[in-house]
């Protein structure tokens, strides 16, 4: 709920909870860490503090420089659909929180998947549309449709609204995507749980219907088959 309010608090906070989440898999000291979509760098920059070669690719250099700040050393402006990289070269391949924001999420993790060295390991979050933030900054109202919600947050506040549904923001689904990864032959699912819940995260991700709701925002742990 702070996050316009307090960028910095909020994604330094977030960006030490994620590494510590896949440090519960892999220690990343001395591994090849690729941050995809994460905009000002923050997370590269966790991973870095922990001994991890980090490196950030950005599609967008707004959002690369929204901090104020200058990005981390060695950040590349490039499409998460299409990246610079060869084939099996990183230990760990991280997205948060981008999944909703690509139309076509099967090709985005495709490329994640190429990237990713045999036995490396995936990590992608993301907020189901269905979740009370589903609808970003002019949430909870897309519960009543995504056109009179963003034109509520227009009215309210005197500006655009940052997101339009089918533009830069998409109604992807938890159910669908876990069938969608589970039917991958390329990837096995280590977890699948809710990103932020402190108790029974995996349960609920379990319970149709529920978890579309509950969830608020799926992590996916996967880890390339070799």
């Amino acid at each position: 709920m702070r996050e316009q309010r307090e960028p910095e608090r909020c994604y330094t906070l977030l960006a030490k909870d994620a590494a510590d989440q896949v440090e519960a898999y892999v220690k990343v000291k001395d591994r090849v860490v690729v941050d995809i979509g994460g905009g000002g760098g923050y997370f590269t920059e966790e991973f870095r503090r922990r001994g991890a070669q980090s490196y950030l690719f950005e599609p967008d250099l707004a959002e690369m420089t929204a901090s104020g700040t200058k990005p981390p050393e060695g950040s590349v402006l490039a499409d998460g659909y299409l990246l610079p990289l060869a084939d099996e070269i990183a230990d760990v391949t991280f997205s948060s929180n981008v999944l909703e924001h690509v139309d076509d999420p099967q090709t985005f993790l495709s490329e994640m998947v190429r990237v990713t060295r045999p036995g490396g390991l995936i990590y992608v979050s993301f907020t189901n549309w269905l979740s009370p933030w589903g609808g970003h900054e002019w949430a909870p109202w897309h519960y009543l449709g995504a056109d009179r919600a963003r034109a509520r947050y227009e009215r309210r506040t005197g500006k655009a609204a940052k997101h339009t549904l089918g533009e830069n923001l998409f109604a992807h689904h938890v159910g669908t995507t876990l069938r969608q990864v589970r039917g991958r032959s390329d990837v096995d699912v280590v977890s699948a749980r809710s990103r932020y819940w402190p108790f029974l995260a995996g349960a609920i991700t379990k319970v149709p219907g529920v978890r579309e709701f509950a969830t608020w925002n799926l992590l996916l742990i996967l880890r390339r088959c070799p």
